[in-house]
C-alpha cells in the first residue's frame, strides 16, 4: 500500500513593519519557512460560497498541516505550485490522539499573487 505524503510549502510570516501616516503598523514579508509533508486539495464549491459569503474572500484550495506543527497559519502567505496564496480563515484542528494519519490542522487558501 503507498504511503500518503504532502508537498513542501513555503510558509512566509507577515510581520509588523514601519508605522503608516495612521499610525498602525504595516506588514512586511518575515523569513520564509519550509514547512514538509503538507496534503493540498481543492475546497468544494458550497466552501467557496461559504468562504465568499462570510470573509469576501475566494477560498481555493485547502491545506492539510502536519502534526507537530507550532507555525502560524492564520492570514500568512503561502507559496506552493509557482504561485503565492493567502490563509484565508480560521486554522481548523482536531486532537492529535483522535486523528489517525499525520496531519490534524487544515487552513484554507486564496489565490494572491
Amino acid at each position: 500500500m503507498p504511503k500518503i505524503s504532502g508537498e513542501t510549502v513555503l510558509l512566509i510570516p507577515q510581520v509588523d513593519g514601519a508605522a503608516d501616516a495612521f499610525g498602525e503598523p504595516t506588514k512586511t514579508d518575515g523569513t520564509p519557512i519550509s514547512v514538509e509533508n503538507v496534503l493540498i486539495s481543492p475546497v468544494t464549491s458550497s466552501e467557496v460560497l461559504d468562504t465568499l459569503n462570510l470573509s469576501g474572500r475566494k477560498a481555493v484550495c485547502q491545506l492539510a498541516i502536519p502534526k507537530g506543527d507550532s507555525h502560524e497559519w492564520e492570514d500568512q502567505a503561502v507559496e506552493f505550485w509557482g504561485h503565492r496564496w493567502r490563509s484565508v480563515g480560521f486554522v481548523i484542528q482536531s486532537m492529535d490522539h483522535l486523528t489517525p494519519l499525520s496531519w490534524n490542522k487544515k487552513v484554507m487558501v486564496e489565490r494572491y499573487d
